[in-house]
């Protein structure tokens, strides 16, 4: 092989973000052998444990000062709970008056749920420690977003959308006791018995890396794979899949940009401003399936949470990559940051 040829096959090995390319694959691998039967709940499992697994780590990098601070940090939090609670609903309504012909009822109501949604935990928190940013306050803002999104996200849909299968609305005990035996013990495990650990994880941080990736991955196949059991990605046509894109798109990237914004007008430091945009710009599958259950007619459903899948599936992608970009970089800082602040402490 010619010299000038194998230094450019090098050169582009370099370039390629293997990491995405191993989503896609995920994707790939999960829409020609998706998990089904007991498959299906191996790899739900499977998804629990490395989820845990990974809660555990972070609760042992973490110093409990910083946990605290992170707990305590409203100044982040508000505008995120308002991101997801207020201008995301506003920008699903602005969508919701394209005409109907374009989306139909049944896609234009997954939209405004979509809308109404809490953060993911695991994703938000994975991708703030991929990009260095504030682990601490990422789980506490991304876990009060869950909690409160079990009153306010079925109330937001019945008043949004104005129906549900039987009038009321879920109460959402099975969403605090995952939050509580799934992400919270795990981590306030690895708080214990931080003291005899966190030296050890110092150095060895590929660990972390590799649990952060694991998880994401084992999360986007366990969800296409969801989608491909379930028909969904059939049961609309090529077209209003075409819209119903480049609307997830569009209110991904709004919503990436606002978040990068107001934490910008905060005057956040660069790793609050992290913690802001993958906080308050994700979407939890997670609590949106089984909540549409509830809220939606059996027959509705697939259709309803066709957009929280595309969406899904598009801010693993996005976010992935942006994580690894801001991994490689510095932000700018902002105009009275300070990189002694105790809420840019992240371990």
């Amino acid at each position: 092989m010619p010299p000038t040829l194998t230094g450019a096959l090098r050169d582009l090995t370099r370039r390629v973000d293997w990491y995405i390319v191993a989503l896609f694959g995920a994707i790939g691998i999960a829409a020609l052998f998706p998990a089904e039967r007991e498959t299906a709940a191996a790899v739900s499992w499977l998804t629990r444990l490395a989820i845990g697994l990974l809660f555990f780590l972070y609760g042992a990098r973490l110093s409990p000062r910083a946990a605290l601070d992170g707990a305590r940090h409203w100044r982040l939090h508000l505008p995120v709970l308002a991101l997801t609670f207020v201008a995301f609903p506003l920008l699903a309504l602005a969508a919701g008056l394209m005409p109907d012909r374009m989306l139909g009822a049944e896609l234009t109501a997954g939209v405004l749920f979509l809308a109404v949604l809490p953060s993911t935990v695991q994703s938000s928190i994975a991708f703030t420690s991929m990009a260095r940013g504030n682990v601490a306050a990422a789980l506490c803002s991304a876990s009060f977003s869950t909690v409160l999104g079990v009153v306010l996200t079925p109330a937001l849909a019945v008043v949004l959308i104005g129906r549900s299968e039987d009038g009321g609305v879920p109460f959402g005990l099975s969403q605090l006791s995952d939050i509580s035996l799934q992400l919270l013990l795990p981590f306030l495990t690895g708080q214990a018995v931080r003291r005899w650990i966190a030296d050890w994880l110092g150095r060895h941080r590929t660990v972390i890396g590799l649990c952060d990736r694991g998880s994401i991955l084992l999360v986007v196949y366990a969800a296409f794979s969801r989608g491909m059991t379930t028909g969904i990605w059939q049961r609309v046509s090529p077209g209003r899949l075409a819209v119903l894109s480049v609307l997830v798109a569009l209110l991904l990237g709004t919503a990436l940009l606002l978040a990068d914004r107001c934490a910008r007008m905060l005057r956040l430091p660069r790793e609050d401003r992290v913690t802001a945009i993958f906080c308050g710009a994700t979407k939890s599958l997670a609590s949106g399936l089984p909540m549409a259950s509830v809220l939606f007619p059996a027959k509705e459903v697939a259709m309803t949470v066709l957009p929280l899948m595309l969406y899904h599936t598009l801010q693993l992608v996005v976010c992935a990559a942006l994580a690894r970009r801001l991994s490689r970089r510095t932000l700018p800082p902002s105009p009275t940051s300070t990189p002694t602040s105790a809420s840019a402490r992240a371990s």
